[in-house]
């Protein structure tokens, strides 16, 4: 029989029955003629055990006898090795690819996160993991995809971050489930990009400038009261906007001065209250069967969207640069400048994570620095 080429494969006629064109130059490399006329390249081989393989190489057209030759002494090298490359093959092809991954992700360890955490996760699987990655099989993903991916995302240096972080942990996940070997994780040694984390912090002058604009709005009655209460108590207790807003009465703690979060960012959390926070707390609105503080327009609800009256307010005030978040920036500048330590300013604002309180470093030694210059005067000249 002459070796297989592709002249041979294209002329012979399709017939009643499968036709068998076998290579003569590669032990068991064949091409498969089907009735219907679909030329297929396929191997013949025995395992090490005895087991008869006749594994598809791929249809003649999409790839060319030679490429098929190719493959099949690559096989057969492995068979050698005693390894099964036909069912490595049916092993991957039964493989998940990675938007099939994302749904096993989002369904079982998704729900051990915050419900923002779980929406924002969605939201970056479906913007930019899964329209450029989605169809890729999971064991097949490289180190390449993942620069590559990263690097597009790269002027939104926070989001591609993000997205590193969510695929790094589903490929954890993958081979914790079976999918990839142990330690092949493709984003290891990819590094984040540095991001630029904005510090606003509102100076005394601007802090009397904005608590004067929400006395003229109160005493206008020009914006809602439950909105100016909740710019105030985000101002005096550096909570996270969610946290205010969805404040119930029964986690406060009058006898105590606290707030007994039940949830948060960083799990239970105790808020301390100062006076002036305790008085804004019993200035606050109640409507009668509404369990929250900062009430909202549909009964038994909470405010919902800060963000519009917050850019009236802050525009009134001469602070357009100037986000709800930077409010909790100011609480925690206001305690360093105030000569509070960082383990102090990190239990205040419920920091788990040392490096979190760290951004306020420079202000805590501000105090320090005027301490130390009076006890110089009183020292005096020492020349």
């Amino acid at each position: 029989m002459p070796k297989l080429t592709k002249r041979w494969v294209e002329s012979t006629a399709p017939q009643s029955k499968d036709i068998l064109l076998w290579d003569t130059e590669t032990k068991g490399f064949f091409c498969k003629v089907t009735p219907q006329g679909k030329r297929i390249y396929m191997l013949y081989y025995r395992t090490g055990d005895g087991r008869q393989r006749r594994p598809k190489i791929g249809d003649h057209g999409a790839i060319t006898c030679e490429q098929a030759r190719d493959i099949a002494q690559c096989w057969l090298a492995e068979v050698t090795q005693g390894k099964d490359p036909s069912a490595q093959k049916s092993l991957t092809k039964a493989m998940p690819t990675l938007k099939e991954l994302s749904v096993r992700y989002m369904a079982e360890h998704a729900p051990h996160k915050k419900a923002s955490s779980r929406k924002e996760d969605k939201r970056l699987w479906a913007k930019y993991i899964l329209p450029r990655l989605g169809d890729l099989k999971v064991s097949s993903i490289t180190r390449e995809d993942i620069i590559s991916l990263h690097t597009s995302i790269q002027p939104l240096l926070t989001t591609a971050n993000r997205v590193l972080e969510i695929i790094s942990k589903a490929m954890n996940l993958a081979e914790l489930w079976g999918y990839r070997p142990d330690g092949s994780n493709p984003c290891r040694h990819v590094k984040k990009y540095a991001e630029n984390k904005r510090e606003r912090f509102l100076s005394q002058e601007e802090i009397s400038r904005l608590s004067q604009i929400l006395l003229e709005l109160e005493e206008g009655n020009s914006e809602s009261p439950a909105v100016i209460c909740a710019i105030r108590l985000l101002l005096l207790t550096g909570c996270r906007l969610n946290e205010i807003l969805t404040l119930r009465w029964n986690e406060v703690d009058w006898d105590k001065n606290f707030l007994m979060l039940p949830d948060s960012k960083t799990g239970k959390k105790t808020v301390y209250l100062s006076p002036q926070a305790i008085e804004v707390l019993k200035a606050a609105p109640i409507e009668q069967d509404n369990p929250y503080v900062i009430i909202g327009k549909k009964n038994q609800s909470h405010l919902i969207n800060l963000q519009k009256p917050w850019r009236r307010i802050r525009k009134k005030a001469g602070l357009d640069n100037v986000r709800i978040h930077d409010l909790r920036h100011t609480f925690a500048s206001v305690a360093a400048a105030s000569g509070l330590s960082l383990p102090i300013i990190g239990a205040l604002l419920g920091h788990k994570q040392t490096q979190t309180t760290a951004r306020y470093a420079h202000l805590v030694g501000e105090p320090l620095l005027e301490a130390v210059g009076k006890v110089g005067e009183r020292m005096g000249s020492q020349r």
